[in-house]
């Protein structure tokens, strides 16, 4: 019986599990998914991604879904936005954050060389970022974003995972793992934005100028100057896309309103957190990184318990878009040492 697994080249063949002559690994299963139309886009996506020339982020976001989860205080569910897996692994899965006011669409290179390599993978916006479906303005604090990836897993994945974070995602992911350390298996730190305190002066600001320099953020000036500034001499044509893309979600009517709202409630300080993790760490770092300075990825392997680090030459702030190949070898490298002692 052969089932159709939509990767990233397209649409590939591949032998049932439960053939004795099964191409996938024993550890492993398939689930069985039909193939997106790259230009087929959920309604929940703003109108404006049909100008993306990226064919991974098409692909990306083709894939995209909105699966309810139910926060306390809230009437009714939210709509979160993620990519589900294509392949389901006995072994743990892997959950990738993106960074400060990104998306799903950040894995667009990586989570396909991933999939390839057979490991499961979900891809999650955290709450006041991303593609949810927010119309009910939640808090978006530290708490209610714990809170809502929290509810996720426990619906959704269900079993310890390995958690990526890369930038401020990094302080996402440490935030969670000391406050539900049975929920995590491992982490993976991306540039970790993890020693910042918080919002610091941005979360006094009166509200007219809170509003304003957010809607400043939203600019596509600032985005294209951002983008520049994050990824090493990229073609201006790309920085361009680069920018609508990341720029992409800003676009839904609450997105301006819960980002005030992060930034009113003083945002990640986990700096006093961080000796506190106890999960095995990678942490991965662009050696010419411009945004958090390369120094701090020493100070980071100093202070947690039980990590490795591994720098990624030629490289800036975000490697899984950059250098998905390097960043993608890192991580598989990471994951299957935990499989080859399962398998023992």
């Amino acid at each position: 019986m052969l089932v159709l697994l939509p990767l990233a080249g397209g649409i590939t063949p591949a032998t049932h599990p439960a053939s004795k002559n099964s191409l996938i690994p024993p550890r492993r299963r398939i689930l069985v998914v039909s193939a997106a139309d790259s230009n087929i886009f959920p309604s929940f996506i703003p109108k404006q991604v049909e100008k993306v020339k990226d064919l991974h982020a098409q692909k990306m976001a083709s894939r995209m879904q909105q699966l309810p989860v139910q926060l306390s205080g809230l009437n009714k569910p939210i709509l979160s936005s993620c990519v589900r897996p294509i392949v389901l692994a006995k072994t743990n899965p892997l959950v990738l954050l993106h960074g400060f006011d990104s998306s799903c669409l950040e894995w667009r290179y990586t989570l396909p060389l991933l999939e390839d390599a057979n490991l499961e993978a979900w891809v999650v916006d955290i709450l006041g970022w991303g593609f949810s479906d927010l119309e009910s303005r939640p808090a978006c604090t530290v708490v209610s974003k714990r809170e809502h990836l929290y509810q996720f897993w426990k619906s959704y994945i269900k079993r310890p995972m390995i958690l990526v974070g890369p930038s401020l995602g990094a302080a996402v992911a440490i935030d969670f793992a000391v406050n539900h350390p049975e929920a995590v298996d491992k982490l993976i730190l991306i540039d970790a934005s993890v020693y910042a305190e918080g919002t610091g002066n941005l979360s006094k600001l009166p509200k007219v100028v809170a509003y304003a320099g957010v809607y400043f953020l939203k600019s596509f000036l600032l985005r294209f100057y951002a983008t520049n500034l994050t990824f090493n001499g990229i073609p201006f044509d790309t920085c361009l896309d680069w920018s609508h893309i990341g720029r992409l979600h800003c676009l839904l009517p609450w997105w301006v309103d819960t980002t005030v709202t992060f930034m009113n409630s003083g945002g990640y300080n986990v700096r006093n957190l961080i000796k506190q993790v106890k999960h095995e760490t990678l942490i991965i770092w662009g050696e010419d990184d411009q945004i958090v300075d390369n120094r701090l990825a020493v100070r980071l392997h100093c202070e947690l318990a039980n990590a490795i680090l591994r720098q990624i030459p030629d490289c800036g702030h975000i490697p899984h878009v950059e250098k998905p190949k390097d960043a993608a070898k890192l991580i598989m490298e990471f994951v299957k040492a935990e499989s080859l002692v399962l398998t023992r």
